[in-house]
């Protein structure tokens, strides 16, 4: 009877291994082994004298002891060693014609340990089981790394959602890694990228973004299928996600517009993504090597006068007329930063003072006014005297995030500039 329900318990643990993905036969049978022999070990102290043979095929294994022949009043370890008479009248394995000093080989039936040993066994099983899916997860999605993943919307909380893949993996999704304007509800499908996979203390997590740039890069090749078959290379991605992106693209082939192959006829491509994105506004630019020209159409829709470049320092100093200064800066000075990110220079944007002899750059007043105070009103597009000047004295609080006296005190230097 024991041994029936033994049989049964062999034959459940293969079973479940069969049905486990990502684990090969050979770690199938050497996971088992192990864990027989983890059990002996426990049992006799050593498993070093046994040997275990796997019939994964069959359901089941054999368990045989090697021991030593001595004389029968000189056995002091039974578990290493066998009378000879207990070896020649063997019940499992009778060997006649044994002598001392050779070895004997007993078969072992596990199922006469009971149910302690088969208990420990299911459990031992168990646990390696476990740490072996742990290692297919981790191994699995650590190669999908910056790959696109559907999930569905499992639980939401305050600082992430909880998402199950088709395979009902988890996937987190962090609140910083969501899009600000993201409002998920259980059963929602929602689309990332594996931005992130962690393996602390053997417990696989894995990380999704809806806000790196990979996750753009990733929907336009879904949607633009000459960027999946490489005739259209993105070269460079800028991006605040749910407001505002940039993105520079080329072609390798001369007879495909890489814009309008992204676009799409009436938008019909990057529709798709710009809701995916909860209406990001999207530009799409067409690249170039040269800095002077990827400067001016990452600025669009500006319109530039003259560029000045510096290349090791990668610096631009771009001049425009006065009516597109506000264009190329952007609301809150979002189209000049991602234009500043897309490019990787350092823009900094000048009134074109042609029409204007009497204005002055702010820069020329680097000895009475501090550098940092200068760059945060060139950084709302206040890059002269009188462009200061004409901006309201609140605005200049506000949108340059200076302090109410140090405004004053600029406002003086500059007046005083024109009164003399």
């Amino acid at each position: 009877m024991a041994k029936k329900v033994e049989t049964v318990d062999m034959a459940d643990q293969f079973s479940e291994f069969k049905e486990l993905k990502n684990i090969d036969k050979t770690t199938m049978i050497s996971v088992l082994e192990e864990s027989f022999r983890s059990v002996i070990a426990k049992m006799f102290g050593s498993d070093e004298n046994f040997d275990v043979i796997m019939n994964p095929d069959k359901g089941d294994c054999e368990i045989y002891q090697n021991l030593e022949v001595v004389a029968d009043d000189e056995v002091q370890n039974p578990n290493q060693q066998i009378g000879l008479t207990d070896a020649r009248n063997d019940e499992e394995n009778p060997d006649p014609d044994c002598e001392i000093g050779e070895e004997h080989t007993r078969k072992i039936d596990f199922a006469k340990f009971g149910r302690r040993a088969i208990l420990n066994l299911r459990q031992t099983l168990a646990s390696k089981i476990l740490d072996l899916q742990k290692d297919a997860i981790y191994n699995k999605f650590k190669d999908l790394e910056g790959e696109l993943v559907s999930g569905e919307v499992y639980q939401s909380w305050k600082r992430e959602a909880l998402l199950l893949d088709d395979d009902k993996n988890e996937l987190i999704l962090p609140k910083d890694q969501q899009i600000p304007t993201d409002n998920f509800h259980k059963g929602d499908t929602v689309r990332a990228v594996i931005h992130k996979v962690d393996n602390q203390n053997n417990n696989p997590k894995i990380i999704v973004s809806r806000t790196s740039d990979t996750f753009l890069r990733r929907l336009f090749e879904l949607e633009v299928p000459e960027i999946h078959d490489g005739l259209i290379v993105i070269r460079a991605v800028a991006r605040v996600p749910g407001e505002r992106a940039k993105i520079a693209v080329e072609s390798y082939d001369d007879r495909i517009d890489p814009v309008g192959a992204c676009v799409g006829v009436k938008g019909s491509r990057i529709h798709g993504i710009v809701r995916e994105l909860r209406n990001e506004n999207i530009d799409v630019i067409n690249y170039t090597s040269d800095p002077v020209l990827f400067i001016q159409r990452a600025l669009s829709p500006a319109k530039i006068t003259t560029i000045r470049i510096d290349e090791e320092g990668k610096r631009a100093e771009v001049f425009l007329r006065p009516d597109e200064v506000s264009l190329a800066i952007g609301r809150g000075g979002l189209n000049i930063r991602l234009a500043s990110i897309l490019t990787g220079y350092t823009i900094d944007v000048y009134r074109d003072l042609d029409n204007d002899e009497d204005d002055v750059y702010l820069d020329r007043f680097n000895d009475e006014i501090d550098q940092w105070v200068i760059d945060a009103l060139k950084s709302i597009g206040c890059a002269t005297a009188k462009a200061v000047l004409n901006t309201p004295r609140q605005d200049l609080i506000d949108r340059a995030d200076l302090e109410e006296d140090t405004v004053d005190e600029v406002l003086d230097i500059l007046r005083a500039e024109f009164e003399d």
